[in-house]
């Protein structure tokens, strides 16, 4: 199994470019004002050493996680592995790609032709980060306001 112990940014832009110029070449499906692009990956060591970011391409938008240390699980194609976040639970379905090795991919968008321009796309791949790395408010929880102690348990603090 290959892993990445530095930044797999540069060589996804490599490889899914590789893609677009071979595979993908004159299919329907492409956003013409869009770019392959390796968005914010960071490293993370729960529950496993790999690597967190968005890929960016003209006919997809996923979170990907590659492996980051030789005992990362891998996966069998198209088999889901559960990740948490504070945001939530998230399946990754497992794939594998020559010249890149195991990765995981959850979909964040299949349709691209709703981007305008790389600078949206771009800005949808962090925020989609941010925001999964965020934990939900409770409905009808005041994010300004500290809970308010039981009365009972008021009385008894400090005594």
């Amino acid at each position: 199994m290959r892993f990445h112990a530095d930044d797999p940014s540069r060589l996804l832009v490599a490889v899914f470019g590789r893609i677009q110029a071979e595979r993908m070449a004159g299919m329907p499906m492409l956003n013409p004002a869009l770019r392959v692009a390796a968005v914010d990956f960071a490293r993370q060591e729960t529950p496993h050493a790999e690597w967190l970011g968005v890929l960016l391409t003209p006919w997809s938008m996923g979170l990907l996680l590659l492996p980051a240390a030789a005992d990362w699980p891998v996966p069998a194609p198209h088999e889901r592995a559960f990740r948490a976040y504070p945001a939530g639970s998230f399946a990754f379905l497992g794939n594998r790609e020559d010249g890149l090795g195991d990765y995981l991919v959850c979909p964040l968008f299949h349709e691209m032709s709703q981007f305008a321009d790389q600078e949206t796309a771009l800005m949808t791949a962090r925020a989609s980060l941010l925001a999964l790395r965020m934990a939900p408010l409770r409905p009808g929880a005041d994010a300004a306001a500290p809970a308010r102690p039981l009365r009972r348990k008021f009385l008894t603090l400090g005594g």
